[in-house]
């Protein structure tokens, strides 16, 4: 098979081994597969795949099962399907344990249906299990035009939670609310979001807050979190570390819970993806929820994919088809 193989900082599509396939896998033939922030890092050197995970980058794809392992329940070749992958996706074929697969629905392309299990998996997993949204509750966004963020606006919109943005740019905001963010506000306007999140909600603060941003927006976070109110940090972009203030912490006993998807156990994926299934996957079916993808590039563009994911130029996913 042919996969993305990272060499001296190029990403280029050579020729590579089949993946081995165990008895609780499915060989997956990729139709596409979509580009996360964790490939970015990946190939800079900074974030290692898993132990027994697949060297070659992608955390999803969209194919066919071609062949399956002899554990494998519920799946059988010729199956559509999308995937969660823990590594793998930028090839021709990737070997999935069954519990991560999900189907594609009937009115979806390969392209569109490779950008929902990594996003929507985030979302899903931080804003309603690890952070317990009920309806009603207010979510802040960071990064919301992103593809977990725009995957979490609409997912807070079907489950009646009114949910606000931080953007870069007045035409990202703009998107967002028409996905059905309730309010935005565009950090490249030089103001602090505390603000705008108070002016929001009338003073009483976001009851949950999904940030991929860390360090730099610790102190704004805890400003605007609500009493009771939960951050689910997933990512790193503004930093490693902040000073944490206590105090404000205990008053408002605020929770602060760091996620990460990858590494956890299979069985863990499988329980999410479960839950995805009966909850989420429903609303694509009847049009409530939508892949967005900003790009789509042929497999052997990924290094311009790359590129434009690392301008921060886009809205929602960036795609890489193989055909």
């Amino acid at each position: 098979m042919k996969a993305i193989c990272i060499d001296a900082e190029q990403l280029l599509w050579r020729d590579c081994e089949l993946p081995e396939l165990g008895p609780g896998d499915v060989l997956v033939r990729n139709h596409a597969t979509a580009i996360n922030r964790a490939d970015l890092m990946q190939r800079a050197g900074l974030y290692a795949p898993p132990p027994g995970a697949s060297d070659i980058m992608g955390l999803e794809c969209a194919g066919v099962i071609e062949a399956v392992g002899a554990d494998v329940d519920g799946w059988q070749v010729g199956d559509k399907v999308c995937a969660l992958l823990a590594g793998g996706g930028y090839a021709e074929y990737a070997a999935v344990p069954y519990g991560q697969l999900l189907p594609i629905p009937a009115q979806l392309s390969f392209e569109q249906a490779a950008a929902l299990p990594e996003v929507y998996a985030t979302a899903y997993l931080n804003i309603f299990i690890e952070a317990t949204a009920k309806r009603g509750e207010r979510v802040l966004l960071h990064a919301g035009a992103s593809g977990v963020g725009t995957a979490a606006i609409q997912l807070c919109t079907v489950f009646d939670n009114p949910c606000m943005v931080t953007v870069g740019g007045a035409d990202k905001v703009d998107y967002c609310c028409s996905l059905g963010a309730d309010s935005g506000f565009d950090r490249h306007s030089g103001e602090s979001f505390v603000a705008a999140v108070k002016d929001w909600t009338a003073d009483k603060g976001a009851d949950v807050i999904l940030d991929p941003v860390g360090a730099s927006y610790l102190a704004d976070n805890q400003h605007c979190l609500a009493i009771d109110g939960r951050m689910v940090v997933i990512g790193l972009m503004g930093g490693l570390s902040a000073e944490l203030n206590l105090g404000v912490m205990l008053m408002k006993r605020q929770r602060i819970i760091g996620s990460t998807l990858r590494s956890r156990s299979l069985t863990a994926k499988a329980e999410l993806i479960g839950a995805l299934k009966t909850h989420v996957w429903p609303h694509f079916e009847n049009g409530s929820l939508k892949p967005i993808i900003d790009t789509t590039f042929s497999i052997e563009e990924a290094g311009r994919a790359h590129a434009l994911v690392a301008s921060n130029e886009t809205i929602g996913k960036v795609v890489l088809s193989i055909r």
